[in-house]
């Protein structure tokens, strides 16, 4: 008897990011478990950075190997639109919470709301919200906020390169904000709330940008959802290479010798030429038919490619050097 076809071990697995746009209300692992029931159980799949059930924008769902780049995309710039209401303080720090103390933001100018904002550019110190995520002797802060507990929350340092205001119009503002890893965005609009002496919290939030991926550019669970209605495997093409996370580092070519090292996770020794590479400057790293093999970083000291992180891929890579 011929033997039956496992169809599960015919599964192609998937390597990439798919630069998912996430809605409001739901939370970002829900919008993930939507991506996955579309390419399959076996998928790995993961995401990088959470965002509140209120916010919508970009959320990068890595795929695969790929996800071992996920700190390449949490690392990187992200920018926020947000809408601000000024003159009261809620128990969440947005628009779902109670509110907790009101204010007068009606005297306020720009020119004032613009000094306040100045003070939250750069490294500063943040505390997150009891709404959040962050965990405190081993539970979620949101867990203890909703049993009504309180508890001390270490604040933290975060970035934040930029704020630009872009309306004014009283008690409503508008910002658009470039910051770094760990920023809370509703932390950023109690904290101006508290400086202003009226209270704020947030009443909109788009993430536009993260790590490389457009908010322009993004498709949204239910579209990818009707693309996957007449082809199941149409999610494929929304696929961004694994090396996307890696573009802006330079990129080496090793051959067939070299490239069976890396494979093993070994040490790559040169002959007499050096690369022009700082201290431990990690490079993306591709066969010669344009696979990426690996994330390496050269050791001047021992003349030697270092391998970071070693792939496994079978196909050549858009983004590999010509």
């Amino acid at each position: 008897m011929a033997a039956v076809p496992n169809r599960a071990s015919a599964v192609v697995l998937a390597h990439g990011y798919i630069n998912l746009y996430k809605p409001p209300g739901i939370s970002s692992m829900d919008a993930v478990r939507q991506v996955k029931r579309l390419a399959g159980r076996r998928q790995k799949v993961g995401h990088a950075g959470t965002m509140d059930p209120l916010a919508r924008g970009v959320l990068p769902v890595c795929f695969g190997q790929a996800t071992r780049l996920m700190e390449f995309l949490i690392n990187g710039v992200k920018q926020y639109r947000m809408e601000i209401t000024l003159g009261a303080t809620t128990s969440t720090y947005d628009a779902e919470g109670e509110v907790t103390r009101t204010g007068d933001p009606l005297g306020l100018t720009q020119a004032v709301v613009e000094q306040a904002l100045s003070q939250f550019v750069g490294v500063i110190q943040q505390t997150p919200p009891m709404y959040s995520a962050v965990k405190v002797q081993g539970q979620r802060l949101y867990k203890l906020a909703r049993a009504g507990i309180e508890v001390e929350r270490a604040a933290r340092s975060v970035e934040i390169h930029q704020i630009r205001i872009d309306e004014c119009s009283l008690p409503t503002l508008r910002v658009t904000v470039d910051c770094g890893r760990g920023v809370y965005m509703r932390s950023l609009a109690h904290d101006l709330g508290q400086v202003l002496g009226c209270g704020g919290y947030v009443t909109d939030l788009e993430r536009v940008y993260c790590g490389g991926f457009q908010a322009a550019e993004a498709i949204t669970p239910e579209q990818l959802a009707a693309l996957c209605a007449t082809d199941p495997e149409q999610w494929r093409a929304r696929l961004y290479p694994l090396d996307w996370a890696l573009r802006d580092l330079q990129a080496v070519t090793f051959g067939p010798r070299a490239e069976q090292l890396l494979s093993h996770g070994q040490t790559v020794t040169l002959g007499r030429l050096e690369p022009e590479a700082s201290y431990l400057e990690q490079f993306r790293a591709y066969s010669e038919d344009g696979r990426c093999l690996a994330l390496v970083r050269f050791d001047r000291s021992a003349h030697a490619w270092q391998p970071v992180k070693v792939f496994q891929l079978d196909t050549p890579s858009p983004l590999a050097p010509q």
